[in-house]
């Protein structure tokens, strides 16, 4: 079943919508788009009967509801008819008391620098089990998790820390939900496991052209199960949020 994304001129460049219970990757750098699309889909899927949820893990969730308020997209009044929510996860942004302890005492009586809980970053278990909380809580049935960069880097060890990514994105499948995650890669070459183990990968481009003026465009990289658009297509901020338009010609 094919689920409509809220993205005018996306869908129709993916068989008429995402599949449903699958999960998104969408990458690109900072300003390109990717919450405004991410809060569109998730405000399609509220007026189909859908409820979301947007997991900010870095972002301040006023200041992500603040700044949709600029669309007419009408997220206030669907939160208030508790079918999207916003949902903070990110470790506390407030210095208090707690950044005063920068000492821990080892079972030996040996002090060591350590970070207080309430501000070290989440982890990709951490995250999963409020999320999983949270589905079955709220009966969500889309999610946009925001984003694997800030889980990313919580281990020292690469290899690990990709195992922990993968392990990640695949219980996110058992879920049922249909799940947007965010991603600040710059490269849609830049191959990692979340574009592996994604079922789709959406690169949202934000550059200069040869002429000194900025281009904003989409372009589907990968979409499982899927036949799909390829063109690096240009996107839009109107009143409504994003709107994808023609195919960008290389000169």
């Amino acid at each position: 079943m094919r689920i409509k994304t809220g993205i005018e001129g996306f869908d129709p460049l993916v068989e008429g919508g995402l599949l449903q219970g699958r999960q998104y990757l969408i990458s690109g750098s900072p300003g390109s788009g990717k919450t405004t699309f991410s809060v569109q889909f998730l405000a399609a899927g509220a007026l189909e009967g859908e409820p979301g949820a947007y997991i900010a893990l870095s972002e301040s969730v006023e200041t992500i509801r603040q700044d949709m308020l600029r669309y007419a997209i009408h997220t206030d009044d669907l939160e208030k008819k508790k079918k999207l929510f916003f949902i903070d996860l990110g470790p506390s942004a407030n210095y208090g008391e707690y950044d005063e302890i920068t000492n821990l005492i080892t079972p030996d009586y040996q002090q060591q620098q350590g970070e207080s809980r309430v501000n070290t970053p989440p982890t990709p278990f951490s995250v999963f089990k409020e999320v999983e909380t949270q589905v079955k809580n709220l009966g969500l049935k889309r999610l946009v998790v925001d984003s694997l960069s800030s889980i990313r880097f919580t281990s020292q060890n690469p290899a690990s820390e990709e195992r922990s990514i993968g392990r990640f994105i695949r219980n996110l499948k058992n879920l049922g939900c249909t799940t947007i995650l965010l991603s600040e890669l710059t490269k849609p070459d830049a191959y990692t496991i979340e574009q592996f183990a994604s079922h789709g990968v959406i690169f949202l481009h934000n550059f200069m052209d040869k002429q000194g003026n900025m281009v904003r465009a989409l372009q589907i990289i990968k979409m499982r199960g899927t036949k799909h658009d390829c063109e690096m297509r240009a996107i839009e901020f109107t009143d409504k949020g994003l709107k994808v338009s023609k195919p960008i010609k290389s000169k």
